[in-house]
């Protein structure tokens, strides 16, 4: 049983962590907006970097980006705490139906590898080339989501034994 309720509360704790980066960015909309902004222009990279061309300055798109990051957190952060109410709800069921009852709770930690990860790592770090700038480089931050992410979905994709009566 034990097993089981550390798999709910770090599904429930990575739900509230995640719910409190998109709170954030919607309660102070402008502070990582800047930094959305400053990574989409390319303005802080190498100078000489032939990747220029792929920068966005438009405004309207920069904006769009950024509510798109806050829409994928924002289900991250639903899946991941709807999938712990249901593992809370089924932890004395057969370890069988236990273990089905993890698909909210992997889709949304899986939503949420795919933010940090093909988001900010691929597409920020490497198509805009955050890893060039000293200020607005994010990629150890991302890493850092998408280590605690991976390692959730692995300890949870365990499968539970039986209670015992």
């Amino acid at each position: 049983m034990m097993l089981r309720l550390s798999k709910v509360v770090l599904v429930a704790t990575i739900a509230l962590w995640l719910a409190l980066v998109a709170f954030g960015n919607l309660t102070d909309y402008g502070s990582n907006l800047v930094f959305v902004q400053h990574v989409l222009a390319m303005d802080s990279i190498f100078p000489d970097a032939a990747i220029h061309y792929r920068a966005i300055h438009a405004p309207l798109l920069q904006h769009a980006a950024y509510v798109l990051i806050i829409a994928i957190e924002t289900l991250a952060a639903l899946l991941c705490g709807l999938g712990a109410w249901r593992l809370w709800r089924a932890r004395r069921a057969p370890a069988a139906l236990f273990h089905r009852t993890k698909r909210l709770a992997v889709a949304g930690l899986g939503v949420g590898v795919l933010l940090w990860l093909g988001g900010f790592m691929a597409i920020g770090g490497e198509w805009f080339g955050m890893w060039m700038s000293s200020q607005w480089n994010g990629l150890a931050s991302a890493f850092r989501f998408v280590v605690v992410l991976l390692l959730a979905l692995v300890y949870l994709g365990q499968r539970d034994d039986e209670l015992d009566d």
